[in-house]
């Protein structure tokens, strides 16, 4: 690197003139900057000025075991003015030049640092957070305070506006307290001119802080100031009631909290009747920190798995953030989010121990969303393992239950204990339900939402834990399937004139024996009813060009294979009709049988299938005319 020297920009000589320039502050545009980069609304002023009420109420609560306090809100529509007043602590001259003349200091901050190295606890203030007092710019252009201490009866008056200077003077005030006077700008009068516009600000943030809080003199409070999920011992009764009052929907299972280690944690969950459409809602609850309302939306500590949870939860431990709308993710936050997690888990646990009648109610409701999370989480997996219902074909079954049902005879099984066939199709559910009634082991239909995958990583389950499962789909197929369930045997093809007669270029026909009472299965090749579709977009001209090529180059390198209809020589009907003509009448009535295998299969029959329908239908109509 070279050898850089610095220069000065001065002269040589001594300056000829020196001038000195005030630094100019504009103190409100800093404040509204400020306030839009914080807050998401410009009411969480009435927020931050309620915060530093109830800190001066609490202050002197402190020094007066026999003093209760409030916070009065006052409206002068006219001259476009809020007022917000408390009888607390006060501020002497001193205090109120020092803390309310500095950005990011104010009546809190004072507080705080009197309590500490006093002995006196600080927990129970609020108004740690935010910009404080200068928040109020974010609704007014000029803000004034009247103060008067308790103890020393001296008198502020405080005033600042859009200009950098702020103005101190004495003041006029008969009882202990501070009074702030809000001048509103004018797109923010209304808060001077509906009350019900300000009584809603001051629920939003205030709704549960015990310190009474008036508008306009009133002798009734705006806030509740209490709740049953913040009681010692809630009635479960008045909680569920209460909650379905705050939430406007009425809980499926409530749950109150009480933690006292390793955080402190109070409130309630409960079960919502919303059935979250998917998985991109996150579970939210309603969180307040020292009873101020931090959010009604907030998210990150409930499981993502449980998003058909809700809740309102006192957390006293946790930071807000600066703008107070969100919590600090920091250890605190983390242990009740892992609290929680366990804490759910182990209410539903409880839940189908002690209620199981309520926790497959709640099964019921949501088991799309269960069944979904169950596929990532491991102990709620295990818990459905036991309690989830599978439709089977010999009713409704739990997986330990389909276990014991699927245990193998020893002599078709040489290598597995267990072997759990299942179903994910819908129009095969009445066919299989057919097969397998004569057979002791169920076949599971995973017809809903996640249920094979579900099923799946049941069975993956059993297996790391020592058995020896295998899950198969009922369906030729599989191995075992048609020896062992369908009990078939001497599988041949159909005679050349039965193929031609029962089946076509899509259809192969074969003869077998199997259980009595089916006349005739049939098995459909997805592929070949794919190949088909394409076929016709084909030929109706609805396939692109470049794509019709990949199609045509895919099914050349893979040839479907057809449908598979196979007649049971045991059963009479098929026995007889084989023994007679293909122009028997009796033969026509095995065609139906066919077609209604294939229906029952899932197959829609096609222009020649119905139309050969048609013939057999007229043809043993005419022949049962005859006889008669």
């Amino acid at each position: 690197m070279d050898d850089h020297r610095l220069e000065s920009f001065a002269e040589d000589t001594a300056p000829t003139w020196v001038k000195r320039l005030p630094f100019q502050v504009d103190v409100a545009g800093i404040i509204r900057l400020m306030g839009r980069s914080l807050y998401s609304r410009p009411d969480a002023a009435i927020r931050e000025l309620i915060q530093n009420a109830h800190d001066g109420v609490m202050r002197r609560r402190a020094q007066d075991l026999q003093y209760q306090g409030r916070i009065d809100f006052y409206q002068y529509p006219r001259e476009g003015v809020v007022e917000v007043a408390d009888d607390g602590v006060g501020l002497t001259r001193e205090e109120a030049e020092k803390y309310l003349g500095t950005l990011g200091s104010g009546l809190s901050g004072l507080l705080r640092g009197q309590g500490e190295g006093t002995g006196e606890s600080v927990g129970h203030l609020i108004g740690e957070f935010g910009i404080g007092l200068f928040s109020a710019f974010l609704l007014a252009d000029r803000v004034e305070i009247c103060t008067r201490h308790c103890v020393t009866g001296e008198v502020t008056r405080w005033e600042a506006g859009p200009e950098a200077d702020i103005i101190v003077t004495p003041g006029k005030r008969e009882t202990p307290g501070t009074t702030v006077r809000l001048y509103l700008k004018p797109e923010h009068r209304a808060f001077a001119e509906d009350e019900e516009l300000l009584e809603r600000a001051i629920r939003e943030y205030a709704e549960f802080l015990p310190l009474p809080i008036h508008i306009n003199g009133k002798q009734h409070r705006v806030n509740v100031g209490t709740a049953t999920w913040l009681e010692p011992t809630p009635d479960m009764g008045a909680l569920e009631l209460e909650l379905e009052s705050y939430f406007g929907e009425t809980p499926l299972d409530v749950f109150a909290i009480r933690q006292e280690k390793p955080v402190v944690i109070r409130g309630a969950l409960y079960v919502t009747p919303q059935r979250t459409p998917g998985f991109t809602d996150a579970p939210a609850l309603t969180v307040t920190v020292r009873r101020m309302i931090i959010s009604r939306k907030l998210h990150g500590l409930l499981p993502d798995w449980a998003s058909f949870v809700r809740g309102v939860l006192e957390l006293s431990e946790c930071s807000p953030t600066t703008s107070r709308e969100d919590l600090v993710r920091d250890t605190t936050f983390y242990l009740v989010r892992d609290f929680l997690d366990r804490f759910i888990l182990e209410h539903f646990q409880n839940l189908a121990t002690e209620a199981p009648a309520r926790w497959q109610s709640l099964i019921a409701w949501h088991r799309y969303l269960l069944a979904g999370a169950a596929l990532e989480v491991v102990p709620l997996r295990y818990l459905l393992r036991d309690t989830y219902r599978f439709i089977t074909s010999r009713g409704e079954m739990t997986f330990p239950e389909i276990m014991k049902a699927s245990t193998c005879d020893g002599f078709s099984e040489d290598v597995y204990e267990t072997v759990i066939w299942y179903n994910p199709s819908r129009h095969l559910e009445a066919w299989l339900n057919e097969v397998f009634a004569e057979h002791p082991a169920p076949c599971v239909h995973t017809l809903r939402s996640f249920e094979e995958a579900l099923l799946a990583l049941m069975v993956a389950d059993a297996v790391s834990d020592g058995k020896w499962v295998d899950f198969r789909v009922a369906g030729p197929g599989s191995p075992g399937f048609a020896s062992s369930i369908l009990g078939m045997r001497e599988l041949t093809d159909a005679p050349p004139e039965w193929q031609d007669f029962l089946g076509t270029d899509r259809i192969h026909v074969s003869v077998g024996e199997y259980s009595k009472s089916i006349p005739v299965l049939a098995f459909l090749s997805e592929r070949s009813e794919l190949h088909r579709t394409f076929e016709v977009l084909q030929k109706q001209g609805a396939m692109p060009v470049g794509f019709q090529r990949l199609i045509s180059a895919h099914f050349q390198q893979d040839t479907p294979q057809p449908h598979e209809v196979i007649l049971n020589r045991r059963h009479p009907i098929v026995d007889r009709a084989l023994s007679q003509s293909v122009r028997s009448p009796l033969a026509s009535v095995l065609r139906l049988l066919v077609n209604k295998a294939l229906q029952t299969a899932g197959l829609v029959l096609d222009a020649t299938l119905r139309e050969r329908e048609q013939d057999d239908l007229s043809w043993i109509e005419e022949a049962l005319w005859g006889q008669s």
